[in-house]
């Protein structure tokens, strides 16, 4: 699918990032949107030279920003040869082409750009065709953005009468495809679906989180497994599930695709199959990166996005990553924190995070294994909790 893989394999190119500064949000969130979407593009092989913020009442329909900032945004590209120019949202498929016709150069919103970060980080059979499904599902209302050149087409011997056109015939072949995509991924979630149930009755706890906050450098540690993890976004798609030991009690671990503010909802749908790892665990452990200053709104994405598959009434661990590297600042009321201080790891405790989630709630640096060991104690807990509630005849193990 060669439209929709407008990144992949491509070498530093020079992008240029676009927001919104919509009612009802700050000057200083924006700029952390663009932060991320910074990220993104890096991610997906992508050097940011200019980021452009307007403050709107409402992004434009018909161009998503304004005219006059449209025009700037112009005037830049042609002054400075710039590749791409990403948006910090979705377009609809008029904004695209609008913008595509004012700016004269290559378009993606933020979906788009995520989507082409999971393609490139693919590996098994299984995500790639994930990855292939959310792509198509996007592609197939933007179709008359990939065929501007039939706007030139005259009619003539053999276009008379009833036919079909270019972009009519390219629709029916990407839906036939979803339709097998589709199919191939009920096979495959009926095998996965048999994989877990092969499993037996261990009790299963995944790792959920935002992310890049450490789920699959948590993994590693607990299981002493080598699941592959990276300082990008997206480093994991495919669950990876281990089994892990404390003490004397077994259970099941599985890493789990990271989350992210305004996650393609195809992406969603399609990855269901990974999310039921999610769907059947037993215990989720909610990992932030209490490093990050967004860390509070990360926590509220994730917990809507287990709203949105039905799974946020189950047992939670939080785990506060990255205490070696964090710091904070001023808060108002009782959330004052130290201004420009890090908090030693008591303090932590004592404050309104150490007592979110009825004090199921543990500080920890997976980078320098600092209060690990409380860590592993309280999810050994939890497990047990579990265990003895599934086989109350089996407390001898304890």
């Amino acid at each position: 699918m060669a439209e929709g893989h407008v990144l992949v394999d491509a070498v530093e190119e020079k992008c240029m990032l676009v927001g919104v500064i919509p009612q009802g949000v700050t000057e200083r969130s924006a700029e952390e949107y663009l932060d991320e979407l910074e990220f993104l593009a890096l991610t997906a092989g992508a050097t940011t030279v200019k980021r452009f913020l307007q403050k709107v009442t409402a992004p434009n329909s018909k161009t998503f920003v304004g005219s006059g900032k449209l025009s700037e945004i112009r005037d830049y590209i042609n002054a400075n040869d710039v590749d791409l120019v990403i948006f910090d949202d979705e377009l609809s498929p008029s904004q695209m082409r609008n913008i595509e016709r004012a700016l004269e150069t290559k378009i993606l919103d933020r979906n788009n750009l995520i989507l082409d970060i999971f393609a490139s980080r693919a590996r098994t059979a299984n995500a790639k065709t994930q990855v292939e499904l959310a792509q198509l599902q996007y592609l197939l209302p933007r179709l008359t953005n990939l065929w501007t050149h039939l706007d030139r087409q005259k009619g003539g011997i053999g276009m008379r009468g009833p036919g079909e056109t270019e972009i009519e015939t390219d629709r029916r072949i990407i839906q036939a495809k979803i339709a097998l995509l589709k199919e191939k991924l009920k096979k495959i979630d009926k095998q996965k679906s048999v994989q877990r149930g092969n499993r037996g009755q261990l009790v299963r706890v995944a790792l959920v989180g935002y992310t890049n906050v450490g789920k699959s450098t948590i993994m590693n540690m607990v299981s002493k497994s080598d699941v592959f993890a990276e300082n990008k976004l997206f480093a994991t798609l495919d669950t990876t599930v281990r089994k892990v030991v404390i003490g004397n009690l077994p259970f099941l671990m599985a890493d789990t695709v990271g989350f992210i503010r305004k996650l393609p909802h195809q992406l969603v749908d399609s990855f269901k199959s990974t999310l039921d790892e999610v769907r059947e665990s037993d215990l989720l452990i909610h990992v932030l990166d209490i490093s990050h200053p967004n860390f509070e709104e990360h926590y509220d994405v994730v917990c809507d996005t287990l709203a949105e598959i039905d799974r946020s009434d189950k047992p939670t661990i939080v785990v506060f990553n990255k205490i070696d590297s964090y710091e904070f600042e001023e808060r108002e009321e009782d959330q004052i924190l130290l201004e420009g201080e890090n908090l030693t790891l008591d303090e932590l405790k004592k404050s309104w995070m150490g007592k979110l989630n009825d004090t199921k709630c543990v500080f920890i640096s997976a980078h320098t294994k600092e209060n690990v060991e409380e860590f592993k104690e309280l999810l050994y807990e939890e497990v047990k909790t579990i265990f003895q509630v599934r086989y109350p005849y089996h407390n001898f193990l304890y």
